[in-house]
Order: structure tokens, then sequence, then C-alpha cells
């Protein structure tokens, strides 16, 4: 009996000892368990949010920005170049290239290709419309293609490039406002051959990044410095009482913003140049500022799309900005757990891992391409600096034929008063006859009946609506376009009528008259007897900007000008 008893007691001892090793290896296993949800935990978060100073996000909202600027300018393309350049414009391309031909020899060679950079040299003349519009619509189609899919390679970005500088580059007159050049100047950031959204062999360049950064510095500082050296009213902060009444083509909001009070338009000036002149240098001072910065200036660019319609050009000044955030502050643009965003955390866990793939050949020839790219930037730039340095600074200038590096600026001088020369034409015989009836013409958007409300376009863009303003502040003879237009009113011209708004000769006989009227216009005072009478402007002729002409008298005036009289079909030679 002794023996057993102390059998069973030895017996319990050991379950009791086996007992306490299950505890104790449960435990260990429960923390080895823990440790690992622990880190798979931190997995998860290393997967969930994006770290800073990558730009693989950044490149396609770039990608995307600059494939809506090219949509647009493409549309206004495809819709105005025809009347302006076309077979029957204003200003036909055909016979500038002839000219430019002519001047260089007589040969389309490589003296021409270097005069006028365009890819119209190699096509066939016959019909110059069609050319016109095949390369719009060609631009139309590749830029929807990346503003839709957010994918692009160089091949793609280079050829909007080409097909839109070959347009910019025999716009002559009409396509010299407003100045494009390198802003769309943006196929460097992506690949050469691949159209997938993060292209794991082709991480983007901090060169390219840095390409953008210089360019919106460029933009700001020669806007600001373009300003304090040239109208005193940026310097006695007065501009801004003039400014939305006289810009270019004022919307509805400038008809408001212009009776703001008069410490708001001071604020307004000193916040320009703030913005235009001292922002700009937040680019280099590291990440958050260089987001200040980016920050500022497209919320200065939103305000000025919201008071003015200055076309494509503040949507396109936006555009650089953009390359002051990395993906971590752009992150919010994409959704989680699919897509560029997903693919763009995989690809920094395995960074994070150490799992970054080998340089390929390609990959280092790209190197070697961006390195290129700076040291060309840095030479075209050098020009650049030294007019932002120089006392008699000019702007929207191109020291290369390729416009690759240009210098910027706008409103340098701010006029005080707005004119307008609105064309009317009569049936009468005689222009001279008190009871003659003169009827007028509107364009689409800049100023005329004063009982239009201001039209709301921007991105979009009206190019003989912009030229009339410029036109209002010279004369006729600086301005001679102005006469073609009036002779081709005199006959009832459909290619330069689908320009307008309204032609009041429409369905009758054309006008024996067509004479420019100058007027002075002034906004209504909101809530005034005026504006309660539906009047958004007051106007008061200043005189006549040119006298009544008629077809006949035109004759020898277009002849000596080489222009196809309006009665006589032009040469199609």
């Amino acid at each position: 009996m002794a023996a057993t008893s102390e059998s069973f007691e030895t017996s319990v001892r050991r379950r009791r000892v086996d007992s306490r090793k299950t505890e104790t290896n449960f435990a260990d296993s429960s923390k080895e368990n823990g440790a690992n949800t622990d880190k798979d935990t931190e997995k998860e978060k290393t997967l969930v949010s994006l770290q800073t100073g990558s730009y693989w996000l950044t490149r396609i909202v770039l990608l995307r920005a600059v494939a809506f600027i090219y949509f647009v300018a493409f549309s206004i393309a495809y819709t105005q170049n025809k009347q302006l350049i076309g077979e029957h414009g204003l200003m036909p391309c055909k016979s500038y290239l002839n000219s430019v031909k002519r001047y260089v020899g007589g040969k389309i060679g490589m003296a021409a290709l270097a005069y006028t950079p365009s890819v119209l040299w190699f096509l066939d003349w016959s019909n110059m419309d069609v050319n016109l519009d095949g390369i719009a619509l060609v631009g139309m189609a590749l830029s929807g293609f990346v503003l839709v899919t957010g994918m692009a390679n160089m091949v793609i970005m280079v050829t909007l490039w080409v097909l839109y500088h070959s347009l910019v580059n025999v716009g002559q007159l009409w396509l010299g406002e407003p100045v494009v050049g390198d802003r769309l100047f943006g196929h460097f950031p992506c690949p050469v051959w691949t159209l997938s959204p993060p292209p794991r062999r082709c991480p983007p360049s901090l060169i390219c990044i840095w390409t953008f950064r210089w360019l919106i510095v460029r933009i700001m500082l020669g806007a600001g410095l373009i300003k304090i050296r040239g109208d005193n009213c940026w310097r006695d902060l007065t501009c801004m009482d003039y400014h939305y009444e006289t810009q270019p083509v004022p919307n509805p909001m400038s008809y408001y913003m212009h009776r703001s009070p008069w410490w708001f338009h001071r604020f307004e000036t000193l916040s320009n140049h703030f913005i235009e002149l001292i922002a700009p240098f937040f680019t280099f001072l590291g990440r958050r500022m260089c987001m200040v910065n980016g920050a500022l200036q497209i919320l200065f660019q939103v305000v000025l799309i919201i008071s003015g319609n200055l076309s494509f050009l503040n949507w396109l000044t936006i555009v650089p900005c953009l390359a002051c955030f990395d993906d971590a502050s752009l992150s919010f643009l994409f959704c989680s757990g699919a897509g560029a965003k997903k693919a763009v955390l995989e690809i920094q866990h395995e960074d994070a891992v150490g799992r970054t793939p080998k340089p390929t050949k390609g990959m280092l020839i790209r190197r070697v391409a961006n390195i290129s790219l700076s040291v060309l930037i840095g030479y075209l730039s050098i020009p650049v600096v030294m007019n932002l340095l120089n006392s008699r600074q000019v702007m929207n200038t191109s020291f290369d034929p390729l416009r690759i590096v240009n210098t910027y600026g706008a409103f340098g001088s701010i006029t005080k008063e707005r004119t307008e020369v609105i064309f009317q034409g009569t049936l009468s015989q005689d222009p001279k006859d008190p009871e003659a009836v003169w009827e007028e013409y509107q364009f689409q958007c800049k100023p005329g009946d004063i009982y239009r409300r201001p039209c709301l376009i921007s991105p979009y863009h009206y190019r003989l609506d912009w030229l009339m303003w410029f036109a209002a502040f010279q004369t006729y003879e600086q301005s001679e376009w102005v006469i073609h237009i009036a002779g081709r009113l005199l006959a009832n011209d459909s290619t330069v009528l689908s320009l307008l708004n309204h032609n009041p000769f429409q369905g009758r006989d054309p006008p024996r008259w067509v004479r420019g009227e100058h007027f002075r216009y002034k906004f209504s005072q909101p809530g005034s007897a005026s504006a309660a009478q539906g009047k958004w402007w007051l106007r008061k002729r200043i005189g006549a900007y040119f006298p009544p002409v008629d077809l006949e008298g035109l004759r020898g005036y277009f002849q000596s000008r080489n222009w196809p009289h309006p009665h006589i079909p032009p040469s199609r030679s």
C-alpha cells in the first residue's frame, strides 16, 4: 500500500509539471503569435500609408493635367484655326510658309525648319484646312486618351508637343497669346514605350520634378518683376482698382469684384506681390515649404480663373505647381486598395524590404538622358535669368526656336479705361446720311451690347475676341487685320462670320458700308437705375476707329497687301 501511495503521488507531481510546461509553452506561443501579429500590423500600416519623397502619383497627376490643357488647346484649334489661318482665313498659314520659304532660299530644308519648326512643311498644301483639322483631331484623340486613362509614354507626349507647336509656329498673330512654350513641354517624366501607370522600372526622375518647379519659379518671378518695373499702380497698390473692368475678357464675377472696397483691392495687390515675388523661393526651403508654395500658387490661379476669362493661361500655370507635391500629399486623389495607389504602395514596400530591382541598361540610359536634360535646361535658362535681372525685362519671350525654356509675365501695365471697337454695317447708299441705320455686329464674348451679361468661357479661348482687346488701344493702321475683317463683313463672308455671335444682316443682303466705332466702356453700378434696366455696361462714344468703307473702295487696299478681294476667289496655288 505504501508503495502504491508513493507511486500515485509521483504520478500527480509529473502531471503538475507537465501542466506547468504546457502553460509555459502556450504562453510563449501566444507571445510569439502576438509578436507576429504586431509585425503583420506594422506591415499593413506600411502598405496603407505612402512614404514622402516619391513621385509616382505626382507623375500621373501631372500627365493628366498636361493632357487636359492639350485637349482644350487642340479643341480651340479645331474650331477656330480654319477661320484664322486656313485656306480662306484672315492670315493663311500657307502664305506665311511660302514667305518663309522665299526668305530662306526658296526650298524646304533645315533652314526653313529652324526658322519655323512645323510638320506642315511635310504635308500636302493643296488643302491646308484638312491639314489643320487633322493635326487638331489627332491631338484631341491622344490628349483625350491620356486624360481619361492617366497612362502615357514619351512617344505620345512628344507627338502632342510637336503637333501643337506646329500650329503655334504658323499661327502668327493669332496663336501668339497666350504663350505656352515649355509649360506643355511635359513628356520627360514618362517612360519611352510602356503605358503602365506606375512602370516599376521607370521611376519618376527628381530632375524632371525640379524642372517643373523651376518653371513655376520663372513664371511667377517673371510676372512679379514685370509688374514692379512696369506700371506705377503696382507700386502704389491701385492696379486692382482697374483690372477687373479693363482685363481682356471680363466674366460675371469681374462685374462684382470690380466694386469691392478700396481696402480689399489694396489687399489683393499686396497678396499678388507676395505670391509672385516671395512665395516662389519657398520651393527651395524643404518639402513643407515647397508644398506651401504649390498650394498658394494654385489658390492664386483659381482666384484668377474665377474672376476673369484669361483662356487656359491660368489652368496651364497650375500644371507645374503640382510638382510641389509628392505621393503622400496627393494620395487622397486616388482610390485606396486599387489601381495606381496600390501599385505604388507595393513598390514602396518592396523598396523597404530591400527588393529594389537592379538598374537595367534602359534605366541607366534614362539617367544619362535626365542628366543631359538638366544640363540643357540649365544652359537655356541663362538668358532667362539674365532677362529677369535686367531692368529692361521683356515678357513672354522665347530664346530658342523650339520654345523649350522661355520667360513669362503678364499685366506689366494696366489700362485705366476700357475701350472697345464696335463693327457696324448699313444698307444705306450714303454713309453720311443722318437717316442711315447702322446695325452692330456682336462678337462671341467681348463687350458689345451693353445689356449682354459678360460671358464665362475659361478655359476655352476666343482668339479673335482676345485680339480685339489689343486693337482697341491701338489704331487700325497698327492692326490692319481689322480692315481685313471689315472687307469680309461687307461680303457676308461665312468664314469670318462664324467667329462672331451675331450678324445683323443674316438672311439679308450684305451691308453696303461697314465702319468701326470707338467706345469707352464702364461697368454699371450694381443696384443703380442702369443695372435695374438690365445694363451690365455703360458706354460713351469716343469717335470713329476707322471710317465707313465699301468693297470697291477697299480693292486697292487689299491688293497692296496681297489679300484676296472678297469678290475674287482666293488663289489655291
